[in-house]
């Protein structure tokens, strides 16, 4: 790989990992309305064993939230999926598949993940944006973009992207090829993949095919003759140098989502993108009304993530709990909580339909009927064909898809097992022994402020209350020596 006049020497996985988008060759179906869509690919691919650790299909041209989900999708074990057999579940050598289940909770396919080092990719603004570039510094990674024109800083990822088409897309119904020449006469009649199907095909054919072939025209250095593909090559660098098992926290996601540094009002919560969360929420009133901690450019602000995607929540992170988050609602939903998601783009022309409208709402909530006539919820979906033309119904179907992503994206919320109910005789004795308990406690308690005293002789008692003992009498002084009468 060349960078400038210098060229860089790939010797491990993980040390350079290309990304490239493309749009996918194949008309393929939404999941809302069954109307041909076109989609794009985006692939991260290991520069040393060639391996497409991750894989992305957007309905539209990626953002930079895709681009960090795909780079946290690099650092995941991809998990087994219902379909798929023995033969696709992780088998590398030196980690036996029960460890690495162990650690991801799930088991593991046979796909290489790890920590990126460097990241290179072309000069689209996606790749370069500012959020992008902070998650590259959140994950530890060096952007290195490619010189610009010339292909051979990514040729294995373009090359990665040719044997897809070759191997896998051009036998598909609904292939469109990448010219004139190569389209069928009518690639959108002919479309019967659906957007999850054709995700599940890449991933089984990247799993079960790609990682188990042979790389003729790209062998190793120490081996130009040998027979490899990037399950071996990977395979011989984990004996070489061993397997790094660490594994993200589920909450990362929340982390690369874009920050946005806002004050917190009293009454109205937070205010993201011209709408606002958590008006209600009790997790904002340790902090309504007051300045945060941080300091620099946004001093005294506090920062709140919303993925772009699905705009129906924003993030706050607990300021006294370090990894704890809490979901803050949009003030507009209703109690049930039953809109549809709804994306960036889309509050965005809420806000200018409420401004044609002349409306000036004091509350969001002014802003719901607005919203539900944009998204068409008032209408059964059966009658959706009749009321939106071709563009709205694929700009309704991609929104959909994104929010499907973003959902499937956000880690599952953590849901408190209760213990089962205890039967009467179980509840007795447990009573009696809190009851026990809390006896010796204070018993304990009292015991320590004074120490006890010892108890009275045998018979003392008697003596004091006794009218015949004289003052000075033997029997009033028991410890003095001498013959005591019979």
């Amino acid at each position: 790989m060349e960078t400038g006049k210098a060229k860089v020497v790939v010797t491990r996985p993980g040390q350079v990992v290309a990304l490239d988008t493309t749009p996918l060759p194949v008309k393929v179906l939404d999941d809302v309305f069954g109307a041909p869509i076109t989609v794009h690919l985006t692939l991260a691919l290991d520069a040393y064993s060639h391996s497409l650790v991750a894989f992305r299909l957007t309905p539209v041209s990626e953002s930079s939230v895709e681009v960090a989900m795909l780079l946290r999708d690099v650092l995941l074990p991809l998990p087994m999926r219902p379909d798929w057999g023995e033969e696709m579940e992780w088998s590398y050598p030196g980690v036996p598949a029960a460890l690495v289940a162990e650690f991801a909770g799930h088991s593991v396919a046979g796909l290489p993940f790890f920590a990126p080092e460097t990241v290179t990719a072309d000069h689209g603004s996606v790749y370069k944006n500012h959020h992008v570039v902070s998650v590259a510094r959140r994950l530890g990674i060096d952007l290195l973009p490619a010189r610009a024109m010339r292909p051979t800083d990514k040729a294995a990822c373009e090359r990665a992207f040719a044997g897809i088409q070759s191997l896998l897309l051009e036998p598909l119904l609904g292939y469109r090829g990448v010219d004139v020449a190569d389209r069928g006469a009518d690639p959108e009649g002919d479309a019967v993949w659906t957007l999850s199907q054709m995700e599940h095909l890449l991933a089984t054919w990247i799993v079960s095919v790609w990682q188990n072939r042979r790389l003729d025209q790209c062998p190793p250095a120490w081996d130009p003759g040998g027979r490899h593909s990037p399950n071996t090559l990977f395979a011989a660098a984990a004996a070489r140098d061993g397997i790094s098992l660490e594994i993200p926290e589920p909450e990362l996601y929340y982390e690369l989502l874009p920050a946005h540094f806002v004050k917190i009002d009293a009454r109205r919560g937070v205010k993201i993108g011209g709408l606002w969360y958590g008006g209600t929420d009790p997790v904002l009133d340790p902090c309504r009304g007051r300045h945060s901690g941080r300091s620099g450019r946004h001093a005294g602000k506090w920062a709140v993530h919303r993925d772009p995607r699905d705009c129906r929540q924003v993030f706050f992170e607990d300021p006294a709990r370090r990894g704890c988050w809490h979901a803050l609602d949009w003030n507009g939903l209703p109690p049930g909580g039953d809109v549809l998601a709804f994306s960036n783009a889309r509050v965005g022309e809420l806000l200018a339909q409420a401004a044609c409208a002349g409306l000036r709402p004091l509350d969001d909530r002014e802003l719901l009927p607005v919203l539900l006539k944009l998204l068409a919820t008032r209408t059964p979906v059966n009658q959706w064909p009749t009321q939106m033309t071709a563009a709205q119904k694929a700009e309704r179907a991609r929104e959909l898809t994104r929010a499907r992503s973003a959902t499937d994206d956000r880690p599952p919320a953590k849901v408190t097992v209760l213990p089962d109910p205890a039967r009467p005789s179980e509840l007795t004795v447990s009573i009696r022994r809190a009851v026990t308990a809390d006896r010796q406690r204070r018993r304990q308690a009292a015991l320590a402020s004074r120490p006890p005293t010892p108890p009275p002789l045998l018979g003392e008692a008697l003596r004091e209350r006794c009218f015949f003992l004289l003052p000075g009498d033997q029997y009033d002084q028991p410890d003095e020596p001498g013959p005591k009468p019979a």
